[in-house]
């Protein structure tokens, strides 16, 4: 049993609170944090009718780290569970070694006045953890997360090498709203209108936004055009299983959602140069962001499903093979359990999986770490009882070309 803080009240933090709060006997206490108070007051209440369990609320800014380091002292926590923003994660990084507490989140650091996504900023923390003999443990959401756990659960059970990798990502949902993302819009729309990256014969080939794209099929989805872009969860891949010859990430996209984008940008609004309106600097994407659908407004009219997993190639006792893993996830479902749609589910999950590997002893070790250095079979033995069940199908064709 162990105390674990969260950080963030958006719609993934309310799937891993809830989903943290189903597990007294190993999470025996939960405080949520965040700048607004009231979000987390309300995610509380939720947990509280639903599960009839209490967890504590309080206000904190997480780029305050004194403040931070104030309050993770006085909760004691063994795990902070960082649900923020990508920007603050080396100020929660900074807070955890400084209150002696191990460290989980979601996404890589993305500083905010560029839209770069590497890991760089936080492999760089590898020895500060280790001295202090804490754990941190980057990227456990879906993708990056899971994606990458179900990648070691192939190399280490269907494969001997991995020569091809395709991540593929597909909302098969409908929200009824005519534009809105499914995760904060901010981070969102910064990463979808960047170039393309994909791992080639040993390098980085760049390509525009939305330049390349598959039509896949996608379990109970049916056909969907297929985006390629660049995710985070590559750079790790490829560093841990070096047999890959070639690793993208697909993911896909309606042509009205995709004409709102072109128009987002058209009128610079997609911008994250700060302007000055009337005396006053804005940031244009921040301002966009404020007018759009919260993400966790989304859930209660949200039909059909998400279908996220990994297309890998490669070879098994001397033979080329092919494979298939992924995760279907009912928006309906995930709503009427956690009151958050499908994409804070497919997120949140992993997160409260992947902490409680770390607080039962699974998952083990001084540093920092992404979740494909662990072992994935304890993850992997109980995420369908958690909520989000894989299947995988051998030898079939992967609808992409090498």
């Amino acid at each position: 049993m162990a105390k674990v803080l969260i950080i963030g009240a958006g719609g993934v933090s309310q799937v891993v609170t809830f989903k943290c709060a189903q597990y007294p006997e190993v999470f025996s206490d939960i405080m949520l944090a965040s700048r607004t108070k009231s979000k987390c007051d309300k995610i509380a209440a939720i947990i509280e009718e639903k599960l009839g369990r209490k967890i504590q609320t309080a206000q904190i800014d997480a780029e305050d780290v004194p403040a931070l380091v104030q309050l993770i002292k006085s909760f004691q926590p063994k795990l902070v569970i960082n649900v923020a923003l990508p920007y603050q994660d080396l100020c929660i990084m900074d807070a955890c070694l400084e209150a002696g507490v191990n460290y989980m989140d979601t996404a890589n650091y993305e500083p905010k006045d560029v839209a770069k996504f590497e890991y760089s900023w936080q492999w760089a923390y590898q020895d500060k953890f280790k001295e202090k003999g804490l754990t941190a443990i980057l990227g456990c959401g879906f993708d990056p997360g899971q994606s990458q756990i179900y990648t070691a659960y192939l190399a280490k059970h269907y494969f001997d090498e991995i020569h091809y990798l395709d991540i593929v990502d597909c909302n098969g949902g409908d929200h009824g709203k005519a534009f809105a993302t499914n995760f904060n819009p901010e981070i969102n729309i910064r990463e979808i209108t960047q170039k393309g990256r994909y791992w080639k014969d040993g390098k980085w080939v760049e390509t525009e936004p939305q330049e390349i794209m598959f039509p896949l099929t996608y379990p109970n989805i049916g056909v969907r055009k297929s985006y390629l872009m660049y995710h985070e969860e590559l750079e790790s891949l490829v560093k841990n299983f070096p047999t890959i010859k070639m690793a993208r990430f697909f993911m896909t996209f309606g042509d009205e959602y995709l004409t709102h984008l072109r128009v987002i940008q058209n009128i610079g609004m997609a911008s994250i140069k700060p302007i000055l309106y009337k005396g006053v600097e804005i940031v244009p994407l921040q301002f966009l962001k404020e007018t759009l659908p919260a993400p966790e407004t989304l859930g209660e009219n949200y039909t059909g499903e998400t279908s996220i997993g990994c297309r890998v190639k490669g070879i098994k006792d001397g033979k080329e093979k092919t494979a298939y893993i992924w995760n279907n996830c009912s928006h309906q479902a995930a709503y009427n359990e956690t009151g958050a749609q499908g994409v804070s589910y497919t997120t949140g999950v992993p997160a409260m999986t992947g902490a409680m590997m770390f607080l039962t002893g699974k998952w083990q070790g001084a540093g920092v770490f992404n979740v494909e250095e662990f072992d994935p079979d304890p993850f992997m033995e109980v995420i369908g009882k958690h909520g989000l069940p894989f299947e995988v199908k051998e030898n079939i064709d992967l609808e992409l070309t090498y």
